[in-house]
């Protein structure tokens, strides 16, 4: 086991951090804003905004890959602005990556802000809106120290949803070392050519670093709870 731990190569392994930590840096800057309106918001378009941002959690992974990988090659207008533009090209590369994460894992930011947001009691908005505050600042001084268990969740889980993502990362990104090849492709890797000791060590890390993400959230939420209800 140790040879096997001293042998390993370990860059899938950091380059799917480093997708999860940018990942969910850009989807808590472009999640909250989205969240705290469709958490205020009675407008007509609020169902269908809901059921849009929650389509990656029915959808397949290769449906979402594909149309993914469609938008952001040179055969669409997209893939073509930024080629022509800017030069850049947005699938089978680590651009394209990060791209294809925050569309999968945009769920799973929104959705436990919105629910934090929603659960705040209006009377402490409504006195924010009377003492002069804004909307933004309403949002960043009240609201948001206001949800810190939805918060650390949405943070958490996100991150944890995207150091497992697979089926997106290969349609966009392919597996090319150093540049896409993430965990979960060199898994699917080892398997393919029966390498099931390599794949046992990924899985193994995968698996408790999963346990030790979401075990740290539910302590967290129960913690912060009690500690609610000690003031009430």
């Amino acid at each position: 086991m140790i040879e096997i731990l001293s042998n390993l190569e370990y860059g899938p392994l950091l380059l799917s951090f480093k997708l999860a930590f940018i990942t969910t840096m850009i989807l808590f800057i472009l999640a909250l804003p989205l969240a705290w309106y469709l958490s205020q918001t009675k407008s007509r378009i609020k169902p269908i905004l809901e059921a849009i941002t929650a389509l990656p959690i029915v959808l397949p992974p290769s449906v979402i890959g594909f149309y993914l990988l469609w938008a952001l090659s040179i055969n669409s207008p997209i893939g073509v602005f930024f080629e022509e533009t800017f030069g850049i090209k947005l699938v089978f590369n680590f651009t394209g990556v990060v791209i294809a994460s925050c569309f999968y894992s945009l769920p799973f930011m929104v959705q436990p802000l919105q629910s934090g947001f929603q659960s705040i009691n209006k009377n402490m908005l409504e006195a924010s809106y009377i003492a002069g505050k804004s909307k933004t600042e309403t949002l960043l001084k009240v609201a948001l120290p206001n949800i810190k268990p939805a918060l650390i969740t949405a943070i958490i889980v996100t991150f944890a949803h995207t150091v497992g993502e697979f089926g997106v990362v290969l349609m966009v990104g392919g597996s090319i070392p150093g540049e896409t090849k993430v965990a979960a492709v060199a898994i699917y890797e080892f398997v393919e050519i029966i390498d099931y000791q390599s794949a046992h060590v990924y899985s193994a890390i995968m698996l408790i670093i999963s346990f030790i993400v979401l075990l740290s959230v539910y302590i967290f939420n129960q913690k912060y709870n009690k500690k609610f209800a000690g003031f009430q």
